[in-house]
């Protein structure tokens, strides 16, 4: 099968796929459990049975295509990555590792090889967390991670609950626990994803293997004051919420800096309550996302971003909580499988540099407890989460040949 061929089959699936979003003309919008998610769904399992793939939804949302292999009990070799994007994202983040995953069961097939074991590819349900403010819903409910109470705790900015998307999406939320996977049945897991950064485009190399994904910890923080008139109440009679929140909002970047070694926190997110120009702010919500290499750097931060919100509500007056939206500890990815995808970049002539991921992926829910690899592509100028994301096609193909020589060694071992 040559390289156009290929570069024609996902570049078809893919602007297909584009006209799944509740924001045409302006980036991909597609969050779970909406009618753009569903139809997404219903083009990948049409594309997998026509793939040779046996489908079926699982109970979180997650598409799942299988291409039996001899012996369907031994642990499969499971390739994908996720179909919903964040609010006017790129076309590429997600969906392309999953029709990467379609596309290397067709080349399996093509090359005639007889896996002894099941080639799985799924697409995952909400990864982003762009929603309820979570992640990696679908994965984490293949390891048995996610339950009924989960997903009535986890509500979007409309209120609705997790738990009450998923009934109206035609998915039955008490029956989260029958998407889980029997402990022993994934052998390794494969994702294929754009870079998301400059590196690749800026070097001018073709593949990224990866070898190290970024932990991640993210929170909800609600400072407690009380609402007054901003013109008659003196400074000293305050408790405003703004105040006493700035003040640690403000250290938060430092503390990453300090770190030296890449570890990044954001505060993306902030809202004032009443909200009014000239009203003294009753509560302020803002969101920390935490991401390092190293888990003591993220711990360490998070404490002191606990440590700062006591001794700066105590002197406001009030109170604060802090809501744990995701926990989540770096991985190392498998040495085993990474020597394989460099040895076949040599021989086949791809220029490679081996790299961490700054960001999470379905890969990081799951390498915590399988061995996993993934292979990034370039994103132009670095740009993604945004409508001008863009990979070359052909940088797509080319990582299907690689993933499909992977998977062949470790299917017929």
């Amino acid at each position: 099968m040559g390289i156009e061929e290929i570069t024609g089959r996902v570049a078809r699936d893919l602007e297909h796929l584009k006209q799944f979003t509740a924001t045409p003309g302006d980036g991909c919008t597609r969050l779970p459990f909406t009618k753009e998610a569903r139809d997404a769904v219903n083009f990948l399992t049409e594309t997998m049975k026509e793939a040779g793939l046996t489908v079926h939804e699982d109970a979180a949302g997650n598409v799942i295509g299988v291409l039996e292999g001899e012996d369907t009990q031994a642990p499969c070799v499971m390739m994908g990555s996720h179909y919903d994007s964040v609010i006017n994202g790129g076309d590429f983040d997600g969906i392309a590792g999953v029709v990467c995953g379609i596309e290397v069961a067709r080349q399996l097939k093509e090359n005639g090889i007889k896996p002894k074991r099941n080639f799985v590819v799924v697409g995952f349900c909400d990864e982003e967390g762009m929603r309820f403010g979570t992640g990696y819903f679908g994965s984490g409910a293949m390891l048995g991670n996610r339950d009924v109470e989960y997903c009535k705790h986890y509500k979007d900015t409309d209120g609705i609950s997790i738990y009450d998307a998923m009934k109206g999406y035609g998915l039955d939320p008490e029956k989260i626990q029958d998407a889980k996977w029997p402990e022993g049945s994934i052998g390794q897991f494969l994702e294929a994803h754009i870079e998301q950064g400059p590196v690749l485009d800026a070097e001018n190399i073709e593949l990224g293997l990866v070898d190290c994904i970024v932990g991640i910890q993210r929170y909800m923080v609600t400072v407690h004051g009380r609402a007054d008139h901003a013109g008659t109440t003196p400074m000293d009679m305050r408790l405003d919420a703004v105040d006493a929140a700035t003040k640690v909002i403000s250290k938060i970047a430092d503390w990453a800096r300090e770190k030296a070694d890449g570890t990044v926190a954001t505060t993306g997110y902030i809202n004032t309550v009443p909200g009014g120009m000239n009203i003294v702010a009753e509560k302020v919500e803002f969101t920390v996302d935490i991401r390092s290499s190293k888990n003591e750097n993220i711990n360490d931060i998070a404490n002191r971003i606990r440590a700062a919100l006591d001794r700066e509500v105590k002197a406001m007056g009030g109170s604060y909580e802090i809501d744990t939206k995701l926990v989540i500890t770096p991985v190392a990815l498998s040495e085993e499988m990474l020597q394989i995808m460099e040895d076949d970049c040599k021989e086949r002539g791809y220029s490679y540099k081996r790299m961490p991921s700054g960001a999470g992926h379905d890969a990081l829910e799951i390498g915590q407890v399988i061995p996993t690899v993934m292979l990034f592509v370039p994103s132009k100028e670095g740009r993604s989460h945004c409508p001008v994301e863009f990979t070359k096609y052909s940088d797509f193909a080319k990582a299907t040949v690689i993933m499909t020589g992977l998977a062949e060694k470790l299917l017929t071992r």
